[in-house]
């Protein structure tokens, strides 16, 4: 079967309709996952556009290349969330039809929640994202203070916690929201049977804290985390500035990438004195960990006499793990250029913001991608949704 007739280019998902009742970060993330790989995605906004349509950064028209950016490829439909004549209309938009699939990050009404639509449509899978568990509010950067991971974000001996700019836990929420609803989907299809997922911000970050050991090692050792600044906790990593003024960052995992870094820039014999010296080693990562300033002493010495070509070419030519910082500018700069590079981008005509380079989904399948598609405007299809008879 040639590649264009295969089934996936119309979308693993082609046929699954979600309806989204959202807004911010994690579920808009969650039903533009779907979109992505084909599902049939409308997005349900109050009158006049959700809160987020404004959100920064903004295109010089003022349209919000945030909105635009985790919405391209769903329809939407506005309506007064104030008039139960409207909510109405959003659960006979839920409950006609197919089998339909919710995504929500409000319980405020109790018509759009699970037990009213499930005694409608018992196949319905309506999937809550939460701040908290306990039901209490909560947004990325007040989980983030909440569980630990400002306090050893930043640079060493900074008292102020750090917030990460990127929103991590809307992120990771966002995906968890997509794996619970189609692992409903997939006991939809077994038993005909709708289910009720929910995720909470909160959870997701207590979980992955716990998840790679750090809850754990509060409670079962005497050690204190501390920020460490670029250093990779655990492991040797660190950034550099060569001769000519250029970042890197390092990462060295094995044994092996470590013998290949003291290779690439000339400091094999210079590290076996000092092991010999100080009757220390550097072969294992916590080795590395503990002696992390005495490498990098030494190793920024090269960097700094160093020029970034000739850096890259003998950290390539031994195959480290590195890479140079780049800004968001960069990257765009030049009708992003640099990002023609990947197949991952193509271009799409977004209104109020023009022609531009925008991400499909990271996910391949067969070796294909679908198409970007525009964000619709403001209740651009409550025509052909909605006011049906």
């Amino acid at each position: 079967m040639p590649p264009e007739e295969l089934p996936s280019r119309k979308g693993l998902l082609s046929g699954l309709r979600v309806v989204e009742i959202s807004s911010y970060v994690a579920t808009p993330l969650c039903g533009l996952t779907l979109a992505q790989l084909g599902a049939d995605v409308v997005r349900v906004e109050p009158a006049g556009g959700a809160a987020d349509r404004t959100r920064w950064p903004l295109a010089d028209s003022g349209t919000s290349l945030y909105w635009s950016g985790l919405n391209k490829g769903k329809r939407a439909v506005a309506v007064d969330m104030g008039s139960a004549a409207d909510r109405g209309r959003v659960v006979d938009l839920i409950t006609r039809g197919g089998p339909c699939v919710v995504v929500s990050n409000s319980d405020r009404y109790p018509e759009l929640g699970y037990e009213a639509l499930s005694a409608l449509r018992p196949d319905v899978i309506h999937v809550l994202l939460q701040g908290r568990a306990d039901g209490g509010a909560g947004v990325d950067y007040t989980v983030q203070a909440a569980t630990g991971f400002p306090l050893v974000t930043g640079a060493p001996g900074a008292a102020a916690p750090v917030n990460h700019v990127l929103p991590a836990w809307d992120i990771a929420a966002g995906l968890y929201l997509a794996v619970g609803l189609l692992a409903a989907e997939r006991e939809r299809l077994v038993s005909g049977r709708g289910r009720e997922i929910r995720v909470a911000l909160e959870d997701v970050a207590l979980a992955t804290a716990g998840n790679l050991g750090y809850l754990a090692e509060a409670q079962v050792t005497d050690h204190e985390r501390t920020k460490s600044g670029n250093d990779v906790f655990g492991t040797y990593g660190r950034d550099f500035e060569t001769a000519d003024g250029v970042r890197m960052m390092v990462v060295i995992l094995t044994e092996r990438h470590w013998t290949k870094l003291l290779t690439a820039t000339g400091l094999t014999a210079a590290f076996e004195g000092l092991a010999e010296a100080l009757d220390i080693g550097f072969a294992g990562e916590s080795q590395r960990y503990e002696h992390r300033e005495l490498i990098s002493t030494l190793l920024a010495r090269w960097f700094a006499g160093t020029r970034f070509a000739e850096a890259a070419e003998a950290l390539d030519r031994q195959r480290i793990l590195w890479e140079r910082y780049r800004s968001f500018e960069e990257l765009g700069r030049d009708g992003g250029a640099a990002l023609r590079k990947s197949d991952l981008f193509d271009e799409v005509d977004q209104p109020g913001v023009g022609p531009h380079l925008a991400p499909k989904s990271p996910i391949v399948v067969d070796g294909g991608r679908l198409a970007p598609r525009p964000a619709p405007a403001v209740g651009e299809h409550n025509t052909q949704l909605l006011d049906r008879e």
